[in-house]
């Protein structure tokens, strides 16, 4: 990338586009790409807001000579350390003689860690503010949105606030910067992606983060991944901040395990009669092909969930173990949950999602059912009351 964009004031977007990682964390599949946001205001005093990875860097040192036009770097801000946004840290301080890193007491221990730097550090408490002449910045702890040491920078001056993590979004920028010059609807599901992957887990941190920003004015959202928010950052903080509650939509989410097609016609056969009782949105997958992190946004977004799986040497499916296991580590909440399966020999897959339910705080909205063999119209007319209950029930939560 060979450009700057302005953002306000005397701010500039010095972000990156990476297209080539398949994988975020690798974990979290990357369709479309990610964007690295990173920030330079040139004022009396000069300072960066975050870094980039450094394998998608490219000519970074050389668009930040290019703003500073012949002045030096006076400070690196560190609202985060996961290494996608401090991954040229160590070549700004090799680069720029004397910049002194502002970050908190828990940013240090691991800038310590990963670099062994103990000097120029400008240690930022909760509150603390930092005068570069027109930009008074202000700084916010948030810990655990995602790491310990996230922090926000806020500048008082022109009403924006540098948020690390926190409204970012998977996507690589194409062209538009800001909201108002992209689809934002392109956008949303990818946000949702973004944080029930990354940030979810957290989201009792994010809603103490809220209250910490409730009577703060903010013009513009500036995040280390996605759009950076001029126009209507209301939308993002709403977002957000509903996802953080866990608020969803009216809908049904039908993943099933199915090694030879048994359960997954009566994942099917639950699909057609939860669509009979008028819920529409209605969305069925196969653990085995679908990527863990699509099935999670899917959860996040709908407030109805159907598991089903197959039994699996006495036990449930490996896949469908892993994303139950991945939903209890993220503490998910607030859906209408039933379960079926089926099994030939022996039973185990229902019997271990019951397990499941032990372990997350989720309503089970009828009893679980579970067919001995291949399912026939006599068999599936058993989940009929399971598919009335779940349209009820998630109608109502709505």
């Amino acid at each position: 990338m060979y450009y700057s964009v302005h953002v306000v004031g005397r701010v500039h977007w010095i972000g990156v586009n990476d297209r080539r990682k398949r994988l975020f964390e690798n974990i979290w599949p990357l369709d479309r790409g990610i964007s690295y946001n990173s920030y330079l205001i040139v004022d009396d005093k000069t300072a960066l807001v975050d870094t980039v990875e450094d394998r998608a860097a490219g000519n970074y040192i050389e668009r930040i000579e290019a703003l500073l036009n012949g002045r030096g770097l006076d400070y690196l801000i560190i609202n985060h350390m996961e290494p996608d946004h401090s991954g040229e840290i160590k070549v700004i301080l090799d680069h720029f003689k004397g910049v002194k890193l502002v970050g908190n007491v828990k940013t240090f221990k691991i800038v310590e860690a990963y670099w062994g730097i103990k000097e120029n550090l400008f240690e930022v408490k909760d509150g603390d503010t930092l005068d570069l002449g027109h930009h008074k910045l202000k700084f916010v702890m948030t810990p655990w949105v995602h790491w310990p040491e996230t922090m926000m920078t806020y500048d008082q001056t022109e009403q924006i606030i540098f948020t690390g993590d926190a409204f970012g979004s998977f996507g690589a920028l194409d062209g538009g910067i800001f909201d108002d010059e992209i689809n934002i609807d392109y956008f949303e599901d990818e946000m949702r992606r973004y944080y029930s992957n990354i940030v979810g887990k957290y989201s009792n941190m994010v809603q103490k983060a809220f209250a910490k920003l409730q009577d703060v004015p903010i013009k513009v959202v500036a995040s280390t991944h996605g759009p950076v928010w001029r126009s209507n950052p209301s939308k993002v903080i709403e977002l957000y901040n509903k996802w953080s509650r866990f608020d969803a939509e009216e809908g049904v989410v039908i993943i099933y395990a199915s090694m030879y097609g048994n359960t997954e016609a009566i994942a099917d056969y639950i699909g057609r009669k939860i669509a009979e009782q008028g819920i529409k949105n209605i969305h069925i997958h196969d653990v085995s092909r679908a990527h863990l992190g699509y099935l999670i946004n899917e959860i996040w977004k709908y407030n109805g969930l159907v598991l089903g799986s197959c039994a699996y040497n006495s036990e449930m499916f490996p896949l469908m173990e892993q994303l139950t296991r991945e939903l209890i580590h993220m503490g998910i909440k607030n859906k209408k949950l039933a379960l079926f399966g089926s099994y030939s020999w022996n039973g185990g897959g229902v019997k271990n999602l019951k397990k499941f339910t032990e372990e997350v705080d989720l309503e089970l909205v009828a009893e679980p059912v579970e067919t001995y063999g291949k399912p026939n119209i006599e068999k599936l007319k058993q989940y009929d009351e399971l598919a009335r209950k779940m349209a009820e029930s998630v109608r109502k939560a709505n």
